[in-house]
């Protein structure tokens, strides 16, 4: 019976574990995978740094032989290599620095040397006026960087005995408008301090290399980030070793289209790793299924894996939409004393967007507001500005404009009016009539100057119109004076050429005979 029983018993066991067997398995969240495949790969806390010297050892000198042949050669570099005096040196460096910062390399090289031929020390910038760095600026954008440049050159000169500051510290207390990067970059390219600098090209590149998935804006991430690169750099070449990592990810480390195969440190890239691994198993999963002849095809993007790859990282929060402005601007032109004509810029603030800039007449645009009210309310301003009483039907609307910059989407609605009167004077310190030539060098944005481009095209555009409507006329002229004998001729002809009808033919041959 103790048997029985205990037979029972087994046989129960054995159909509730059939059972057990036979219920799907749940499957586990994409979390749940991702933190098991971190944890089999290796800790967090190694995973995601360089915790191996002979790897960073490795990495070093892959990177600058890479970087050696590889390099672009470009007018700040040269200066860092050839400048012997360590404060022109310096001080090149920074220039350098603050013109790159939010613009691409293509567009500074001519500004920069233009900058250097015009003030190669820091006492030369120092002594130059704010309207002469604004002019040299104008173009690049950005434009409180040349002012900044300006105020440091300043400080150096009056508080510091015109001696760059030496150390990266000192930079970045000393400088006005240098922040943690700018006083890294300096400090290793011109000084030779053994210290990281990190920009957005290092952020993506060390991203990759970890796998750091995490928001690298975040300020965690962060000095996260500027560990790792303190701890890479090359402590013998650490000013080439920054650059060389801002170049890889400038060049091959791009933000789309990264060029992996070419990397000289793909072997190091958890990113990359992983999306070989991903697409490996992928593979094999697919040719085992095809295998086995099954009833369904596997999903391909089952097949893919991550489609963006590397792409993955870094991870960014999405960014604000830009603030949208309309704003009425007019160009006011009158005959100069010499004939040539003169346009009225006015100066703005010297603090905030585009700060001490010149520009023509302006003010932002209502939402709702009628072709009358516009013209109305710009010839209030220029009234104003000239201390003179104009009227709206002198006020032309020629078109508008699309300026882009990082914050705002601006849109000019341009108006223009032409003043006969030459002794126009200006009663405001902030405005004054510059001539065509003399705009052209004036420290003005890039905005005033597509205004310019735009005018430019609407009275090319009336010239044309212009002569082709002269033309037409002469035209018109000539065929009226044709004789009318030859007209007559051509009607004939024209007549003669004509078929006629079959009982119109038999009249005529009736006629004939």
């Amino acid at each position: 019976m103790s048997r029985l029983r205990s037979a029972m018993l087994k046989g129960k066991r054995a159909g509730l574990e059939m059972v057990d067997t036979a219920k799907p398995k749940r499957k586990r969240s994409h979390t749940a995978v991702k933190d098991e495949n971190t944890t089999n790969a290796s800790s967090p806390s190694t995973y995601h740094t360089f915790h191996d010297p002979t790897d960073v050892v490795l990495l070093r000198s892959q990177l600058l032989n890479w970087y050696d042949k590889e390099k672009r050669e470009l007018p700040w570099r040269t200066l860092a290599v050839t400048e012997s005096d360590l404060n022109i040196r310096t001080y090149a460096v920074w220039v350098s620095e603050i013109m790159l910062q939010q613009t691409q390399v293509a567009t500074v090289i001519d500004y920069y040397i233009k900058w250097m031929k015009r003030w190669p020390t820091v006492k030369d910038l120092a002594a130059a006026t704010l309207e002469e760095v604004n002019q040299m600026w104008a173009g690049l954008g950005y434009y409180s960087r040349g002012k900044r440049l300006h105020e440091g050159a300043q400080k150096v000169v009056s508080e510091l005995k015109g001696q760059m500051p030496r150390t990266v510290d000192s930079l970045l207390k000393q400088l006005p408008g240098v922040g943690r990067y700018t006083a890294a970059a300096v400090g290793s390219i011109a000084l030779a301090q053994v210290t990281g600098a990190v920009d957005g090209n290092v952020i993506r590149v060390l991203c990759r290399l970890r796998a750091i998935g995490a928001d690298s804006t975040g300020p965690a991430v962060t000095e996260a980030l500027w560990s790792l690169a303190n701890t890479l750099v090359d402590p013998e070449r650490p000013g080439d070793f920054n650059q060389a990592m801002m170049e890889l990810g400038a060049r091959v480390c791009t933000p789309k289209g990264p060029l992996c195969s070419q990397c000289p440190v793909h072997s190091h890239c958890h990113s990359f790793r992983k999306v070989h691994v991903k697409q490996e198993k992928n593979s094999r999963k697919l040719l085992g299924k095809l295998d086995k002849k099954p009833s369904s095809l596997p999903d391909i993007e089952d097949c893919m894996g991550h489609v963006l790859g590397v792409q993955n990282f870094p991870r960014k929060p999405a960014k604000k939409p830009p603030r949208v402005e309309r704003t009425l601007t007019c160009v006011v032109i009158r005959r100069g004393e010499e004939g040539e004509d003169e346009y009225l810029l006015t100066q703005r603030p010297n603090k905030g967007l585009l700060a001490g800039l010149w520009e023509f007449p302006n003010l932002l645009l209502e939402e709702k507001s009628s072709e009358m009210k516009r013209k109305k309310a710009l010839c209030a301003q220029i009234s104003g500005i000239l201390g003179t009483h104009l009227t709206e039907s002198l006020f032309q609307y020629v078109g508008e404009v699309v300026h882009i910059f990082s914050h705002i989407h601006q849109t000019y609605v341009v108006h223009s009016v032409c003043l006969k009167d030459t002794d126009t004077q200006t009663q405001t310190e902030n405005a004054q009539w510059l001539t065509r030539s003399t705009l052209q060098e004036a420290a003005v944005s890039t905005g005033v100057k597509k205004i310019v481009k735009l005018c430019d095209s609407v009275d090319s555009q009336k010239e044309q119109t212009s002569k082709d409507g002269k033309r037409q006329k002469q035209t018109g002229t000539k065929n009226d004076k044709t004789p009318q004998t030859s007209t007559k001729k051509k009607s004939a002809a024209n007549s003669g050429s004509r078929q006629l009808s079959l009982s119109s033919f038999f009249n005529t041959v009736k006629q004939e005979s």
